[in-house]
């Protein structure tokens, strides 16, 4: 059962690393720019080096609170700017965004989880309390 946990921060954290690269474009910029986030050329950068540091940390289970309270300070921006689904006026936009929207939230639940009971007994934490 102790590897439940390991394989548990893996998979909760894999998404952040795979979706992460596209924080460094200018196509995300320009995204944000259209959804009307302040500073983009900073805040999305500034975002992606949050959840990769985030991601990085949850897997390792290397000061695994801190890490899940980099992922809850990405998502609550992401969420609220990049998937106003209330803004949106087509059906099908506001569809895919209210589905963006919950999945942020569900993430962020996780990190929340993780940031009050930490990483588990296979994690650097762990042997450093040892």
């Amino acid at each position: 059962m102790k590897y439940i946990e390991l394989v548990g921060r893996f998979l909760y954290s894999i998404i952040f690393l795979r979706t992460i690269m596209n924080h460094f474009t200018a196509d995300a910029i320009g995204y944000a720019v259209f959804t009307g986030v302040p500073v983009p050329s900073v805040l999305v950068p500034l975002s992606g080096g949050l959840a990769i540091i985030g991601a990085i940390s949850i897997i390792l289970g290397y000061k695994t609170k801190w890490g899940a309270l980099l992922i809850v300070a990405f998502l609550i921006p992401v969420t609220l700017f990049m998937h106003a689904f209330w803004k949106e006026t087509d059906p099908t936009e506001m569809q895919r965004q209210m589905t963006s929207f919950m999945k942020n939230t569900s993430m962020l639940g996780g990190a929340l989880i993780i940031s009050y009971f930490g990483a588990g007994p296979l994690s650097v934490d762990a042997k450093k309390k040892k």
